[in-house]
């Protein structure tokens, strides 16, 4: 089946968010939605999130399930503001709790902070399905860049989150805890062996030097052929050279203390504290 695809692009974060539409049906799914967030003032706006869901309306589709592909680091997730609004259920890689072990002890979140993925309403791991409508979802194991990353194939698509970025900007980082090149490599072997036609949906588009416009639609094929870090039959030794060199040059996401907070929780904010408002902590010298 090839579903219909609708994509909504945030400038401020790179980020990528699908509707993702039975061919023939109401239903659909959203697939890594983003809640704007000022960190100069400690601001939240639903301005991205709004478009989307003004859009699910406006179509009368069912939105059945609301699908992160792994914790992000680099924007806030608006989950719980969609499903408040239009239902659905949660849902995220079994491998999550890894996740929220790592970073609970990151900023010392204590015993209250549920390390068990219970924020969710799904956990996925290798091997499972799940339907919207009448289109099946299967889901991949993708890890590398975090532990919990899935790849949500959806009909004739694949949804890949940061584990593969377009052609001309190559593969996601894997310097973050839990993160491996070797096992990047892995993961995206398993993309690869997916149809030559199958469409690759990515979650980020940064416009690679020389590239005018934003872009996020590809194949299977084309990544074979042409992606810069790992296509054209490049050796597992040689990708993880490049990876790790390349990953020793970068900064943090600008958004990955507010991220991480919130989207271990499933895009909930930590509890309020005896003034009623909710808190982000910044751990000093341990990122």
């Amino acid at each position: 089946m090839k579903p219909q695809v609708h994509a909504f692009f945030d400038e401020a974060t790179n980020t990528l968010t699908y509707v993702v539409q039975e061919p023939e049906g109401r239903a659909c799914a959203i697939i890594d939605s983003v809640l704007d967030f000022d960190y100069a003032s400690g601001h939240t706006d639903t301005r991205s999130a709004d478009a989307v869901i003004e859009f699910v309306r406006s179509q009368d589709l069912d939105l059945q399930w609301i699908l992160e592909t792994h914790v992000h680091a680099d924007h806030l997730s608006a989950a719980p503001y969609i499903q408040e609004r239009l239902g659905g259920k949660i849902g995220i890689g079994q491998r999550i709790t890894m996740v929220q072990d790592t970073f609970g002890k990151v900023f010392n979140e204590g015993t209250k902070f549920q390390r068990d993925g219970s924020q969710f309403d799904q956990l996925f791991e290798e091997g499972d399905s799940l339907m919207i409508g009448q289109l099946r979802a299967d889901v991949l194991h993708t890890p590398g860049h975090t532990p919990a990353c899935l790849t949500y194939v959806i009909g004739d698509a694949a949804f890949v989150g940061d584990t593969l970025f377009m052609p001309d900007f190559g593969t996601a980082r894997c310097d973050f805890p839990g993160g491996s090149s070797a096992t990047l490599f892995d993961s995206v072997q398993k993309i690869l062996a997916l149809p030559d036609e199958t469409r690759i949906f990515v979650g980020h588009d940064y416009k690679a030097p020389g590239r005018e416009e934003y872009a996020w639609e590809t194949t299977v094929g084309a990544q074979k052929a042409l992606n810069v870090h790992i296509g054209a039959g490049k050796s597992k030794e040689d990708f993880m050279a490049m990876r790790d060199a390349r990953d020793a040059t970068l900064a943090m996401p600008r958004l990955i203390i507010p991220s991480l907070q919130v989207n271990m929780r499933a895009g909930q904010m930590p509890e309020p504290e005896d003034d009623g408002v909710s808190y982000l902590k910044v751990p000093l010298n341990r990122l």
